[in-house]
């Protein structure tokens, strides 16, 4: 399993005119690789997909490939609310240099437990690449209950993980508790990733990761080091960041943080806006503290 520790969601930087910044998207892919990061998302929610169409998905899969030139593991982001579409999209896809699927519950539709189970057993059927569900209710209005992830996980070797976003920890630890020796974990919350390292969790997928790279691996190995005290130190250092980034939702948050810090434009696709004045005016003081 290489997709453990500190894994970012990376988002997608855009030019004023509202197309991809290529050259800062490699600035930032260099930023978190060197700040100690251990894997790469691209497309995932974070990264806009919603509003980018498949020739910049594959422009940007593509580039992230090559300038990564396998520095990190990259897992990709591929799902829907249309069984058949979406594995149509991973059969025609050109997946070469991908390490694994991340697919996220089908939303708006609200599947049964049943339906939930058969989306992700067809996807499992017809997918080359390793893949890890991603159950985030808030977003989806579905959620994939404890004993679909484990009977899913104990069908298919190809579903490896899971990416925990449900806040609810009874569920996330019941998951824990039940999964397969080789199924793996990921906090889907920032804000909760070091309490689920605590329960058994293997590691995140962070949106905080984009802007605090080395802050965030650094709180995870040493709470896999069964350093606590010190890990507490940085959750706590950066709980009142998290806050912030997602007040206004994500990307926005982050990406603002992103700006200030000079790194990428405060371009967002819509429906997606920026942060209102007096949160970016709070986000450059956290900085400057």
């Amino acid at each position: 399993m290489i997709f453990k520790g500190t894994g970012v969601a990376l988002v997608t930087p855009f030019h004023n005119d509202g197309n991809v910044d290529f050259t800062a998207f490699g600035k930032l892919i260099d930023y978190v690789t060197d700040e100690g990061v251990d894997f790469l998302l691209v497309m995932g929610t974070t990264a806009e997909s919603a509003t980018l169409n498949q020739q910049e998905k594959q422009a940007l899969l593509n580039f992230a490939i090559e300038h990564n030139n396998k520095r990190l593991p990259i897992l990709y982001g591929i799902g829907g609310n249309n069984t058949m579409a979406v594995c149509n999209s991973i059969k025609a896809q050109n997946l070469d240099g991908v390490d694994g699927i991340l697919s996220v519950a089908p939303y708006y539709n609200k599947p049964t437990q049943e339906g939930m189970f058969e989306h992700f057993n067809r996807i499992a059927q017809i997918s080359s690449k390793p893949i890890i569900l991603y159950n985030v209710p808030g977003r989806t209005s579905s959620n994939i209950l404890p004993e679909t992830v484990i009977k899913l996980a104990n069908k298919h070797k190809n579903i490896i993980g899971l990416k925990a976003a449900s806040g609810n920890m009874a569920q996330i630890m019941t998951v824990i508790k039940d999964k397969p020796k080789n199924f793996t974990v990921l906090s889907g919350d920032d804000a909760l990733t070091l309490p689920l390292i605590a329960a058994g969790a293997e590691g995140v997928i962070s949106v905080v990761a984009n802007a605090f790279p080395k802050d965030f691996s650094r709180m995870l190995k040493l709470a896999f080091d069964n350093n606590y005290a010190e890990a507490r130190k940085i959750h706590y250092k950066l709980i009142d960041i998290i806050s912030m980034m997602f007040e206004q939702g994500n990307p926005a948050g982050v990406k603002a943080y992103l700006h200030a810090m000079g790194l990428i434009n405060n371009i967002m696709r819509l429906p997606i806006t920026p942060v209102n004045e007096n949160l970016y005016k709070k986000i450059e003081q956290s900085l400057n503290k």
